[in-house]
């Protein structure tokens, strides 16, 4: 492995390039292009793909999205999907100028959130030859829904928009966090939803813990979410080959197992699969070896397919 960067406008993207054993430049190799989930970084569950897939022979390039861990960008901690999205174009620009990649054979995988991306990205980025995710979860849908009650989204705009106004005044910038930041703190709140309790488990304990994910938001980033679907014209312009991984155990708030067939069943791809991992739950997907070793036998088959 090796640390890179490239460029999104006028900034710098983090990254790790993980080559594959026994790795020869003069060589061509298929790319495989890896996004983490929201709030993380490129040394959590990305690495972990990132690296199980280069020891099956694929050059992964796992970033951390701009302006969150070691990115630059025109903030910190901002959630836009536009920037997000783009980081993904930007990806591909920086691996067709790598002499041993092989254009034709680059393909994506997305993580949580980074699958809603990934494939909201391929849908526009033609040198993606393959979409894979694992628990994708479409980011716009949960800020819509994310507490059940009606009107919440728009009680909540009207939050972000007052926040901007301070700011525009020159109040300092709000950021908040996702999840409780441990587990006492979860117990104190009484939050029981399976997708939460594990998050907590996950980035805040040594299980997951890195320094570049640190439970950061920048709130106001998060009004253009509110607008925006990861699975808007799937059914008009995802083609490409997709494999769908989701887990068949407790299903929690943030509704990975429903948008997974919720994108099966919209894709245009003529060629797709739903794995369904039985009795894993959202984050077992992201470094439970059981789990993650039938995730990604799954992969190996399909990007040996389609890459």
């Amino acid at each position: 492995m090796k640390s890179v960067t490239f460029k999104n406008k006028t900034w710098e993207v983090a990254a790790n390039l993980h080559l594959p054993g026994g790795f020869d430049e003069t060589k061509k190799y298929s790319a495989i292009v890896v996004a983490h989930p929201i709030s993380s970084c490129k040394e959590q569950t990305a690495a972990i793909y990132a690296a199980k897939l280069a020891e099956l022979g694929y050059v992964c390039l796992a970033f951390d999205a701009s302006t969150q861990g070691a990115s630059g960008g025109p903030g910190r901690y901002l959630e836009d999907p536009a920037t997000r999205v783009e980081d993904f174009h930007c990806a591909a620009d920086y691996l067709v100028t790598l002499p041993y990649i092989d254009e034709d054979r680059i393909g994506v995988l997305g993580i949580c959130g980074g699958g809603g991306y990934a494939v909201n990205a391929a849908m526009t980025e033609r040198r993606f030859k393959a979409v894979g995710t694992i628990v994708g979860a479409n980011y716009g849908r949960l800020c819509r829904e994310g507490d059940l009650t009606p009107d919440a989204a728009i009680k909540a705009l009207e939050a972000i928009s007052a926040q901007r106004t301070a700011e525009a005044r020159g109040a300092e910038t709000a950021i908040a966090t996702y999840i409780p930041q441990s587990g006492a703190q979860l117990e104190s709140y009484g939050i029981e939803d399976v997708d939460v309790v594990e998050a907590v488990d996950y980035y805040t304990t040594p299980r997951g813990q890195r320094p570049g994910s640190p439970n950061k938001l920048n709130v106001v980033s998060t009004g253009a979410a509110f607008a925006w679907d990861a699975y808007h014209l799937a059914d008009k312009l995802l083609t490409q080959p997709l494999q769908i991984i989701v887990g068949g155990g407790r299903t929690g708030a943030f509704g990975s197992y429903r948008d997974g067939f919720e994108l099966f069943n919209k894709a245009r791809s003529e060629k797709k699969s739903i794995l369904v991992v039985p009795g894993a739950t959202h984050y077992d997907l992201y470094d439970k070896p059981d789990c993650v070793d039938q995730a990604v036998a799954k992969l190996e088959a399909f990007y040996g397919e389609t890459l």
